[in-house]
Order: structure tokens, then sequence, then C-alpha cells
């Protein structure tokens, strides 16, 4: 498929949701063995959320464009939180006013939480502010769509910096500084993942989603048994820690799905240690058969700089493809991408992942906010903050 094509691209093999389950290779060979799903889960989730790429006809879908109007908002918020003499982690609502713009983030959010579970916001130019101003634009806009911020390490990094870095074996293989495709997954906490386009690259590095909603569609008709496979709380996870729960969650009428193969069956980046148990062939089954439905029902997204892309975490996997960077800096691949959740909007979180959500959001610690990219061990020599 064509790098330069408008709109977004689906996938060659969609099929409907029931019907032909061959179009789904790791979904064939139903077994009688469970004639029925698990307790408490539906037959079907009939949602906004259960949706394949051959549902949206045009980008305009999902994507709000920002207009002359609202992007002279948007500037007027900037300079106005700057002369409140704040520091940046501080951007929300009250000190970034969009009055116009307001009301169409919060249909954006209430779309995410709530709906299709995804949305982008195009029309900011990077090239037009200082990185530090652009930051305070994606921080503001972001506070509308979901207020609390989150860590995604245990540095206490609030921006992770999503780069091609190639200066050691071990970051070359990491899926975030890889320019190789990488597996659908989920972030391992986080109700919102969020992240701005700084940069794209020459070639390639398409954002690709698809519908944990569609995928318990499929099984549920096809593979009940895998549904059971997927619910039972014996699946290894090793990282952030190592931790034996489910992959698929249903509660208060929402099923959620969590998980990521690296965690699961290790990689070149984070080898799995020998000492841990492996997954068991109906699990290794269960994550092939997600892999290929997810594939089969995805929707592509051809990024531009400035994007800023919202997916909700418990509901929607997202991958990348494979990109070749440019000479120029504006040709190599930059994304900023932060974890949120809404006190309003929030879903309740499952006991089994309680703890990720407590340290990302409600722990007291450091929290970092590099604007650049950073080396591993880079740390501040400073005893205070200014």
């Amino acid at each position: 498929m064509s790098d330069v094509a408008t709109g977004p691209v689906i996938a060659a093999a969609i099929a409907p949701m029931a019907g032909d389950s061959s179009l789904y290779p790791a979904a064939n060979n139903a077994t009688t063995d469970v004639p029925s799903l698990p307790a408490g889960f539906p037959a079907k989730l009939s949602t906004g959320l259960a949706w394949t790429g051959s549902d949206f006809s045009s980008d305009s879908d999902f994507i709000l464009s920002l207009d002359d109007a609202d992007l002279a908002e948007i500037n007027a918020a900037v300079e106005f939180f700057k002369s409140l003499d704040l520091d940046g982690d501080l951007v929300e609502p009250a000190c970034f006013p969009l009055p116009t713009l307001r009301a169409k983030l919060e249909v954006l959010s209430g779309d995410i939480h709530c709906g299709r579970g995804f949305g982008v916001i195009r029309g900011i130019n990077p090239s037009s502010y200082s990185v530090e101003d652009l930051t305070l634009v994606y921080l503001g806009i972001q506070s509308y769509i979901a207020e609390q911020r989150g860590r995604q390490d245990k540095r206490g990094n609030m921006l992770v910096h999503i780069v091609a870095d190639n200066s050691t074996k071990q970051t070359a293989e990491h899926h975030r500084h890889s320019t190789k495709s990488i597996t659908f997954h989920n972030e391992e906490a986080g109700d919102v993942v969020s992240w701005l386009t700084r940069n794209t690259a020459a070639a390639g590095g398409k954002c690709i989603i698809a519908s944990a909603y569609a995928i318990y569609n499929v099984l549920a008709a096809s593979r009940p048994d895998m549904i059971h496979t997927l619910a039972e709380p014996d699946w290894p996870f090793a990282m952030p820690r190592f931790q034996y729960r489910p992959v698929i969650f249903y509660r208060d009428s929402r099923l959620i799905m969590n998980f990521g193969r690296a965690s699961l069956l290790g990689n070149a980046a984070h080898p799995r240690a020998r000492h841990l148990p492996s997954l068991t062939k109906s699990q290794v089954e269960a994550l092939d058969a997600i892999e290929s439905i997810a594939r089969a029902t995805q929707l592509e997204i051809q990024t531009q700089a400035g994007d800023m892309h919202f997916v909700n975490n418990l509901a929607i996997l997202h991958r990348r493809e494979g990109f070749v960077n440019g000479k120029t800096s504006t040709e190599k691949r930059h994304l900023v991408r932060m974890r949120l959740r809404s006190a309003k909007l929030g879903w309740s979180i499952p006991t089994e992942l309680a703890r990720d959500w407590d340290e990302a959001f409600t722990h007291r610690g450091v929290k970092l906010w590099h604007l650049e990219p950073m080396p591993c061990f880079f740390f501040a020599m400073r005893i205070q903050p200014n």
C-alpha cells in the first residue's frame, strides 16, 4: 500500500463479524470441548467499540481537523498560560482556556471513552512552535480529553520519546527505538494512550489499530474455547513484574483486554528468563488468533506531523508498521507518548491491573518531563528543582 495515500487504508482481508471464519486462520478448528462461554461473558458485544476498519469510509469519521479559529484559540491559550508563570506540568483547562474548541474536545473525549475508542486531532504545525510551546499545546489540548497524567516507567518519565536509536544493540531491538514493525498490543497502564507526532518518517510508520471488541465477537462466535483461555488467570506475565492474570476481563458490562507479546514471550530487547514458566500451546494459539483477527479487521491511519492520537487502551489494540527515516530532521520519525486517565469517564480497573494503574497515576514520586530524548542513564546534576 502506498505511503502517500490519503484517508484510512483498510486491510484487504476484511470479513463480516459472523460467517466465514476461514478468513481468520487462527480461529479455525473449533473445539466441542467447551460448548459455551465463561460465566458472565456475553455472546456478542454490541457497542460502538466493536468496529472493523471497513466501517470507516473517510478519515473525517475519526479525525478532528482544527480550523483557523481553533488554532488562534490554542495560540491565545498558550500565551495566557505562559503569562501565569506556572510550571508546564500544571496545564489544565482552567489555565489553558479554549472557550469554543472545548465543546469539540469534550465530544472527542466521549468518543474515546464511550464511543468508537479512538480519535485524531489534526492541524497543528510543529514547526510553528518552540519545543516548549509545542509541548504546552499537547498538554493543554489533552487535558480536555483526560486530565490525569501517568508515569510511564520506574524512573518517573511522563513523556516517552519514540525515536529510532541504533546506538546499542539493545536499543535497536527495543520496540520503542526500532524501525521494525511491531505486533498488536496494549500499554501496561493507562485508560487512554496518546501520542503527538513531531515528525514522520520518510516512508512507512503508519499507526495501525484494531478493536478488541471485534476480536472478541469473532472468537465468541467461532472459538469460545479461546475466550475461556484468555479469561483464565494463569497467564505468566513477566513485565512490568511477574504476575499471573487473565488477558481479558469482563466487568461492569465492559470488555477489557490488556497484554503484550513481549511480556509473555520475551523478545530480543527483553529476553524471557529461563526460570519463568512458558506459555501453553492453547495460550500461544490464542495470542496468534488475536493477531490474525486484528490484522483482518484493522484500520491503518496515515499519520501527519502534528497529529495527536488518542486511543482507548482498554478496548483498542495498536501497532506500528516498519519505517525508514530520511536524512533531514523532518524525515526522522519522532512521537511523544503519554498515558492518561479521566476521573469522570475513566473505567473501573480490574484488581489484577490496579497496581500498575496506582503506580502510574497515584503513586507519589519523581516525575520527569524531558522535552527531548535522553539517554537511559541521564539524571539531573542538581539537588534543588531550580
